[in-house]
């Protein structure tokens, strides 16, 4: 009986590590920076509020022509993307929230500067 019970704690012990684990799926973000405009900031919102999460960049930036990749946790399908660049304009954009995504912006891409 005493087994049966060590047993019985141990497979409860590993499903709750197991579900644990498995709970907010990964996602690869990479943001490419085709404008002539510094990106300063990125944030994860979902797709349906403004709710934004921290800044993604930890205080680094994306130069012009450069890029970076990003690996975050996302539980919800879509995901909202929200860079603020140096004029402190946003552009976003809202894509399926599933393996590896790409974002590039460029200077055509439409960007909300308060007006």
């Amino acid at each position: 009986m005493k087994n049966i019970r060590i047993l019985f704690v141990v497979l409860v012990a590993f499903i709750c590590t197991a579900s644990s684990l498995a709970s907010a799926p990964s996602l690869t973000i990479t943001v490419n920076n085709n404008s002539s405009r510094e990106i300063r900031h990125l944030y994860l919102s979902p797709a349906n509020n403004d709710n934004w999460g921290p800044d993604q960049l930890n205080n680094s930036s994306i130069n012009p022509g450069g890029s970076r990749q990003l690996n975050a946790s996302w539980e919800q399908s879509t995901v909202k993307l929200v860079a603020e660049d140096q004029d402190g304009c946003f552009s976003s954009t809202t894509v399926a929230a599933s393996g590896t995504l790409e974002w590039t912006i460029d200077n055509n891409t439409s960007r909300n500067c308060g007006n």
